[in-house]
């Protein structure tokens, strides 16, 4: 008689067998970085971990799949998390970037907005766009035409490539406050101004 115990082990055999493949498939590794680097990211440094995130975003240059793309993501992401959390200003504006658009992370505006804002409160006028553009439309904050007049007017007084967009959102969310609240941001202006003059800011995009 055929011993049924041989089937058995058989398919035992090939399952084993299977394992490592099944995992090769659902786990895909981020795209590998130079080494030097990657030592300096994990010591903590932030200027190395917004780089170690900006070479996964990257990657290699060679063509990358979608499942490549998500775990490249990813990684880009924690490593934006990390310099991020040190005040790293162009680490803040990716990761909230990333939150925007749901890249590495769950789309989330909220975190979107909270990120922008941390890089605005350190002077990066970007984000500082961006952030009252958020307020004025509400998104990932309540709307506040007050906010929104706050940021873009310390956006549009900094030249750059988006000084005229920031200056026509702020004459736009203009039409929604009155002479008084005009003149209550103009003093908080001021005073924000002179809490941060140039050269303290801890600009570095």
């Amino acid at each position: 008689m055929r011993s049924p115990r041989k089937p058995l082990l058989l398919l035992a055999f090939l399952a084993l067998a299977l394992i490592p493949v099944l995992a090769r498939a659902q786990v895909t590794p981020p795209t590998a970085m130079d080494p030097a680097l990657l030592a300096a990211a994990n010591s903590g440094d932030a200027a190395a971990e917004l780089k170690a995130g900006e070479a996964c975003a990257a990657g290699n240059g060679a063509a990358r799949d979608s499942r490549q793309l998500a775990a490249d993501y990813r990684q880009a992401a924690v490593w934006y998390g990390k310099a991020a959390a040190q005040g790293n200003i162009p680490a803040q504006i990716h990761l909230a970037d990333l939150y925007r658009d749901g890249r590495g992370v769950a789309r989330d505006m909220a975190q979107a907005a909270a990120w922008y804002r941390k890089a605005a409160e350190l002077g990066d006028p970007g984000a500082q766009g961006t952030l009252g553009i958020l307020y004025s439309v509400g998104m990932g904050v309540p709307q506040d035409y007050l906010e929104a007049y706050f940021w873009l007017d310390l956006a549009a007084g900094v030249p750059g490539p988006n000084q005229a967009r920031f200056i026509t959102n702020r004459q736009s969310v203009g039409e929604h406050i009155t002479t008084g609240q005009l003149s209550q941001i103009e003093d908080r202006v001021v005073a924000w101004k002179a809490a941060h003059p140039p050269g303290k800011s801890q600009l570095n995009r």
